[in-house]
């Protein structure tokens, strides 16, 4: 009898399924029913492991939502079939899904691991085989028949992350992902180190369910010195506009001049969300502690504490989707699935 634990392997697209054209030196998707050929290596780890690739592999920088649906569709039908999933994707958004697919995913008890590379699968330096074989070897801890990993995590260059903990930080080094709030919650060395405090476990007993709708009607803004009244004015005007995520200075603060205060009051007033996240690449956004974030506390503004804001952004469509929610700003302010401080 097979006890070994049975990963799926979704491939969406990326430079990690790329190999290059001999001839003309272009990269290209290579078939990834030959996986296996291309990656030896993968007949030793002690797992089953079955492949899912997308019809049409999609660059990172084209996705969008309804691919986050398809890829939480392939899951909710498969949850029951596998142990544990790994779904190779670009990098550049990497994150973005990591988060989003933490809150479709709601009741999680499996491993969905995302991971990618900076070089194809088929380059001579490639960080491709690394983070492929390790990842599917996470998904496939089990203690007690039973998954170690119960949530959606990144993985890259022996780092194991809370997928909506992390942001992109590099374009050319293979560590090209950091967890700024939260420690990784595994590493790669001459052993797998798994940090088990810091992993997170559904609280309920809920059964596994997906959310595959989200909202678009959202938007990031930066805050810098000099942005305009009419700039902002026409910002929070925008037509069917249903919720922003506003990346102030240090932890929390934005202008105190009257017409920006009032600008923000008023399309608060008129049902808009607007999340405060701090634009620091590390820390969390603590309103009211100094002068010139009290007022926006006073208004209405959401904390999002120490949240990405790449998280931000998807819980935000998440929630706006959700109609069940009678308090926003709390909701909100309260962590779902480890996506923010406590």
């Amino acid at each position: 009898m097979n006890n070994k634990p049975t990963i799926l392997l979704i491939y969406t697209g990326g430079t990690i399924g790329m190999v290059k054209d001999f001839k003309t030196g272009a990269l290209r998707a290579f078939n990834f029913d030959q996986l296996v050929e291309r990656i030896p290596e993968l007949h030793m780890l002690d797992c089953s492991i079955e492949t899912y690739s997308f019809e049409t592999p999609i660059d990172s920088s084209d996705m969008r939502p309804e691919l986050w649906g398809q890829m939480a569709t392939v899951i909710e039908e498969n949850y029951d079939k596998f142990d544990g999933f790994v779904i190779l994707h670009g990098s550049d958004t990497m994150s973005y899904s990591a988060s989003a697919l933490s809150f479709m995913l709601q009741n999680l008890r499996k491993p969905v691991i995302l991971t990618g590379s900076q070089l194809p699968i088929g380059d001579l330096r490639t960080d491709a085989k690394e983070n492929l074989i390790t990842a599917i070897q996470v998904a496939a801890v089990q203690e007690n028949n039973i998954p170690v990993i119960q949530e959606v995590c990144l993985y890259f260059e022996y780092k194991l992350y809370r997928g909506n903990r992390t942001s992109k930080v590099s374009a050319e080094l293979f560590n090209a992902f950091t967890s700024p709030n939260i420690a990784h919650l595994a590493e790669s060395g001459v052993n797998l180190r798994i940090n088990k405090h810091l992993l997170n476990y559904s609280k309920t007993q809920l059964p596994f369910t997906v959310h595959k709708e989200m909202s678009t009607n959202v938007m990031i803004l930066k805050m810098f010195p000099g942005i305009q009244k009419n700039v902002l004015e026409a910002i929070l005007n925008i037509k069917d506009l249903e919720g922003i995520v506003l990346e102030t200075y240090g932890a929390g603060n934005a202008p105190t001049e009257p017409w920006f205060l009032n600008t923000l009051a008023d399309a608060i007033k008129n049902g808009l969300k607007v999340i405060n996240v701090t634009q620091c690449s590390s820390g969390s956004v603590h309103m009211g502690k100094y002068e010139t974030s009290t007022e926006l506390k006073e208004i209405g503004m959401i904390s999002g504490k120490d949240i990405t804001t790449e998280a931000a952004i998807t819980k935000l469509m998440f929630m706006l989707k959700q109609k069940d929610i009678t308090d926003f700003k709390t909701t909100f302010e309260t962590p779902i699935c480890g996506e923010m401080e406590d």
